[in-house]
């Protein structure tokens, strides 16, 4: 069998296999993340991320205050956006909450005892958050970002602060399964008419 001849389920496979390095997924379908497996799987990662810094004090603190995406979502302006200014505020999301994971990341690096079971799950984060820009790129949403039909009149993106590693994994959570879903969502249907 050539590498022409992979039956689809395999692509998948290997797809979601080199997801977790962080790595692009050449040669997986532009759309992959349209299949809802594949962001349920980075959703549950961010659910136990989140469920591991509960009750946690001593590990978790992140010593500054990180700004992070408000996840707050108006589902009545959203459904009224244009997809173009829908990928402007999903992109510019995920930009910060990368830069905040980053940050975060480094935080705990230089920590005196850093405490193993969150380095994993950050790192995890980072890779995840990696991966997520790769997918959404190859949707079309950076495109979009940098060119939406009224780019003039998008609102700033709305920021909060988080102090904790519970909070920055909790806000992590709740934009993917918030604005990131809702976006993919459409964006996916949109593609398919």
């Amino acid at each position: 069998m050539g590498v022409h001849e992979c039956p689809a389920w395999l692509w998948l496979l290997l797809s979601l296999l080199s997801l977790p390095l962080g790595l692009p997924v050449l040669g997986a379908p532009p759309r992959l993340i349209c299949d809802s497996r594949v962001l349920e799987r980075y959703l549950l990662e961010a659910k136990e991320a989140e469920n591991i810094t509960t009750g946690c004090a001593e590990h978790c603190s992140l010593n500054e205050n990180i700004t992070v995406p408000d996840t707050k979502v108006n589902f009545y302006a959203w459904k009224r956006m244009e997809v173009g200014q829908q990928a402007v505020e999903v992109w510019q999301g995920l930009a910060l909450l990368s830069e905040a994971v980053l940050r975060g990341q480094a935080l705990l690096v230089n920590s005196s005892q850093p405490w193993e079971p969150l380095q994993l799950h950050v790192d995890k984060a980072v890779s995840g958050l990696r991966s997520l820009t790769t997918l959404l790129r190859a949707l079309g949403a950076q495109k979009e970002a940098i060119s939406p039909p009224d780019a003039a009149s998008a609102a700033p993106l709305r920021t909060i602060t988080a102090d904790t590693f519970r909070k920055l994994f909790r806000v992590y959570s709740n934009f993917l399964r918030g604005k990131l879903k809702l976006y993919t969502g459409e964006a996916c249907r949109t593609g398919d008419r």
